[in-house]
């Protein structure tokens, strides 16, 4: 993990466009404040676009997963804009319909044929062949060819989290779980470990080490926040409270999570039992799924607010999900409750997961950044890696995306590829544009070497 300082100003009675807060072990970057010297406003930027400038605002990517498909009847979008109409499923995206995009029609061929779960997800967001047997071989991940991109401005190059432990051994079809658990791989022999733990993903973006993980972050930064505050402009003052406040709130939440986490050590020292071995709650995870989630969540909108990280990953339900969701009445486990995907049930699973997305949408958005939000500067990518758990079929998956990189990306749109060739519905072309989107200009990417027409 890279750790890059803050800049220094030339001027130490100045203060630059983006300010950073420093204190004991901690450098905080705050959203961009227009009454400081050098401010630059969204119109400003994108008349430099226009001109062939680079975005002046920092562009983000994120991509959130749920294994097992949709309900099929229940998915489906209609008209554009602020007419779009949503699905049931997809009603959770009202808020922010006109920055979203619905994919329709888009699969992997290489994870097709293969066999069910394993070789479905394995190489979800690479492309590449992968093999089976005890040798894990897939590719890298489009998201971190991303983060190697972009990752050297910013604390950690990638944020890689889950809501689920993975599994171990292999499937019934002679493919690793490996590839069910993870979908970003640093390489091809290795995946991206999994962060599950709210406490421990926090303390990673605000380097809370040793001592200082019992120490607030607000408090390490306190008098240069005050000092702040007396320089700039009343809405921007406005702007700078918001934010600590919402920071504090995240950390409150925090604090309790990682006496859960301690407790659940101690419970695991006394029964001389890993900790990964143990059942939610006595591994220290939330027991309801709804707080991690929307925790998760948080600190992936705090790491990009912040600019610790520009690139994250969110596994909400693993392809073979164990998670159950007592609160929406649902009994059966997610991947039992798959196989009967046009169900009730599965259609209230699916659409919770979508609200995790309209949710981190909506505090992107809440956050100014010139004259647009943090989520006119981002790309968040919902996915799942089938369209039917019934059938097992990913001959297409459901895709959104919410955000427009900066305008590089238009939105509020229903693309469908169903009725294209192969050739022309690939998920490694959808990958190839956003990544050109993002200053990543490649030749070809998995089986691709064409950018998705309409894009």
């Amino acid at each position: 993990m890279k750790r890059t300082p803050a800049p220094t100003p030339a001027n130490p009675g100045s203060i630059s466009r983006r300010t950073f807060l420093q204190g004991v072990g901690v450098t905080m970057a705050l959203p961009w404040l227009e009454s400081l010297p050098g401010a630059t406003t969204a119109s400003a930027a994108v008349a430099a676009a226009e001109a062939g400038a680079a975005s002046l605002f920092p562009q983000r990517f994120g991509v959130l997963f749920m294994g097992c498909g949709v309900n099929p009847d229940h998915w489906w979008a209609k008209g554009a804009g602020a007419e779009m109409e949503l699905s049931k499923s997809l009603a959770p995206l009202d808020p922010v319909k006109g920055k979203i995009n619905v994919i329709n029609g888009l699969f992997n061929k290489r994870a097709t044929g293969q066999g069910i779960h394993p070789a479905q997800t394995g190489n979800l967001l690479s492309g590449v062949p992968f093999a089976k047997g005890a040798i894990v071989h897939s590719g890298i991940s489009m998201d971190q060819v991303i983060a190697n991109h972009v990752g050297q401005d910013t604390l950690q190059s990638s944020m890689v989290l889950a809501c689920e432990q993975p599994m171990t051994g292999y499937h019934e079809s002679n493919f690793s779980n490996a590839y069910s658990s993870h979908i970003s791989w640093q390489n091809a022999d290795s995946p991206v470990p999994n962060e599950m733990y709210p406490s421990l993903a926090f303390d990673s973006l605000f380097e809370n080490r040793g001592a200082l993980r019992n120490t607030s972050v607000l408090d390490r930064v306190k008098d240069r926040a005050e000092q702040l505050g007396r320089q700039i402009s009343a809405t921007d003052k406005g702007k700078l409270d918001e934010y600590l406040s919402s920071v504090r709130e995240v950390e409150r939440n925090i604090e309790r999570m990682r006496a859960d986490k301690d407790k659940a050590e101690d419970r695991a020292r006394g029964k001389s039992q890993p900790v990964f071995t143990m059942k939610r709650p006595d591994n220290g995870l939330p027991e309801d799924l709804r707080e991690h989630a929307r925790l998760m969540c948080d600190i992936v909108a705090l790491g990009f607010q912040t600019d610790k990280t520009r690139v994250a990953s969110l596994i909400l339900a693993r392809d073979l999900s164990s998670l159950y969701y007592p609160f929406l009445d649902v009994r059966e486990a997610h991947h039992g409750a798959s196989h009967n995907d046009t169900s009730e049930g599965y259609e209230r699973i699916a659409r919770f997961h979508l609200g995790q997305l309209a949710y981190l949408a909506q505090r992107l958005e809440a956050m100014p950044e010139g004259e647009g939000t943090v989520l006119d500067n981002s790309c968040i990518m919902f996915m799942s890696n089938m369209f039917s758990g019934t059938k097992h079929d990913n001959k297409k998956v459901p895709i959104v995306t919410a955000g427009g990189l900066g305008g590089a990306l238009a939105t509020g749109r229903v693309l469908d590829y169903s009725d294209r060739g192969d050739e022309d519905r690939k998920l490694c072309s959808l990958y190839l544009g956003i990544m050109d989107r993002m200053g990543v200009k490649l030749d070809h990417f998995g089986d691709a070497d064409t950018r998705l027409a309409g894009l």
